[in-house]
């Protein structure tokens, strides 16, 4: 059985809830390539059918995409760039890709965080990026917990709404593939 699976997955959802929901999104938004938006998904979708309460999956996917991301500026802020070409190389980027993606980061951090929720390497390492370049430490919760607030509300309700419609696998399939 693979560790990762959408059953596997499941099943962590239904024995503990609105914390494994909590602790992925807290994992995949500090800087650990996780399935945090599938377990947020999988909320939204056990939400929609009566499984989890609706406000309980998006205070959970919310805060933990909140607190992961403060923990992922801290360890970038005390880490630095060397640590963003490590985590880059991880996930296949070469250090002239990162190199290219620190640039737009720097021009445009404040959007960076906020949307780059909505992509999936820039999920990954916004928090820990924008504390390497050494964001101000305020703009970046602003524009972290902005972020979090809104892509756990546009997940959640997508996964809630098209839950009743769509099958579940293909559903993370096309959301997952979109980021």
């Amino acid at each position: 059985m693979d560790i990762l699976s959408l059953e596997t997955l499941q099943q962590l959802l239904q024995s503990w809830g609105y914390l494994v929901i909590f602790c992925g999104m807290v994992l995949e938004n500090a800087g650990v390539p996780i399935p945090g938006e599938t377990l947020t998904l999988l909320g939204g979708y056990a939400a929609g059918s009566g499984q989890l309460r609706l406000w309980g999956v998006l205070v959970a996917a919310a805060s933990g995409a909140i607190l992961g991301d403060n923990l992922g500026y801290l360890v970038g802020r005390r880490a630095g760039w060397p640590l963003i070409l490590r985590v880059g190389r991880a996930l296949g980027q070469s250090p002239e890709q990162m190199e290219q993606l620190r640039g737009r980061f720097l021009r445009h951090a404040g959007k960076s965080v906020l949307l780059g929720r909505f992509v999936a390497l820039l999920r990954v390492v916004a928090g820990p990026m924008a504390g390497a370049v050494r964001m101000p430490y305020p703009r970046f919760l602003l524009c972290n917990a902005a972020g979090a607030i809104l892509w756990s509300l546009t997940m959640v309700s997508l996964a809630w709404l098209g839950g009743r419609w769509i099958p579940l696998s293909t559903m993370v399939k096309g959301v997952v593939q979109f980021g």
